[in-house]
């Protein structure tokens, strides 16, 4: 019993942190989300938006879908899942596709904190940036354009250990290149 409470408590934790990304003062000529945004407002790739045969021909495996952030009531700046990939191999290392989809900007990731490595990009023809977390830069982000706000591709090792080959940065971009077609522009 106490074991389900601290899990409870641990992931009510994580949620509210990732809940609060990106909150903060604002700052002239930075976009900010409007509170006004629905959760129904951005595209929720955790409920079916994106069909097995979407995911498949991204690389991913349907199979293996994990939820990070998908309220099930109320609005939401953040909509999060992940999925391995089709080719994810022992050999070659364990790794996590994540769909970020967001009322964030573009221009928020540019003058966030905690982003590092930002360059510009273009995922088919959207602008967009590739980046990384400075307490996670073994993973990475590319990011593109969105009406509803921008979309992310995250790409990250499972683990500390074993095998790990490939860029993590060049692997986000060829899943981002594969995805953008079946996200909203």
């Amino acid at each position: 019993m106490r074991s389900v409470v601290v899990m409870r408590a641990v992931v009510c934790g994580v949620v509210s942190v990732v809940a609060l990304v990106g909150c903060g003062e604002s700052t002239e000529g930075v976009g900010s989300p409007t509170a006004s945004k629905a959760a129904d407002d951005i595209f929720n790739p955790c409920r079916g938006a994106l069909s097995d045969d979407a995911l498949r021909g991204a690389g991913l495996n349907p199979a293996t879908k994990r939820v990070t952030t998908d309220p099930p009531t109320g609005a939401s700046s953040w909509r999060i899942c992940n999925w391995a990939p089709l080719d994810d191999r022992a050999e070659i290392g364990k790794r996590r596709v994540a769909i970020l989809s967001t009322s964030h900007t573009l221009a928020e990731t540019r003058t966030k904190e905690s982003a590092i490595n930002i360059r510009d990009t273009t995922v088919n023809a959207r602008p967009g940036l590739v980046s990384q977390e400075r307490n996670d830069p073994d993973s990475c982000y590319v990011s593109f354009e969105a009406e509803q706000g921008m979309f992310e591709i995250k790409v990250g090792w499972l683990s500390t250990e074993g095998p790990r080959v490939g860029d993590t940065c060049e692997m986000a971009a060829t899943f981002a290149a594969a995805l953008e077609p079946q996200l909203p522009k």
